[in-house]
């Protein structure tokens, strides 16, 4: 059996984040749950991209920001979210 692969902080919590939004929108409508779990999907994955790994103050400025996204997100008053492509 492979040794199992051991994660910083940073990225524990940068999971603990993606499981958190996936969590929340379960709790929303069906089409709701699809495109916030189609956005969330996408924006981690561009994330994992587009930023060095080694940039730990943006990582941890996206994982605050995330947070409050996530609170908002998890507010039963929220139906959905949205996004906005600029450029």
């Amino acid at each position: 059996m492979a040794p199992k692969l051991q994660l910083s902080g940073l990225q524990k919590q940068v999971l603990g984040l993606y499981r958190g939004f996936l969590r929340a929108a379960r709790l929303k409508a069906p089409d709701e749950r699809r495109k916030i779990e189609g956005i969330v999907s996408a924006e981690f994955r561009r994330n994992s991209k587009d930023i060095d790994r080694k940039n730990f103050l943006y990582i941890e400025h996206l994982i605050r920001r995330g947070k409050k996204q996530l609170e908002q997100l998890s507010s039963p008053v929220t139906v959905g979210i949205s996004t906005l492509q600029v450029g």
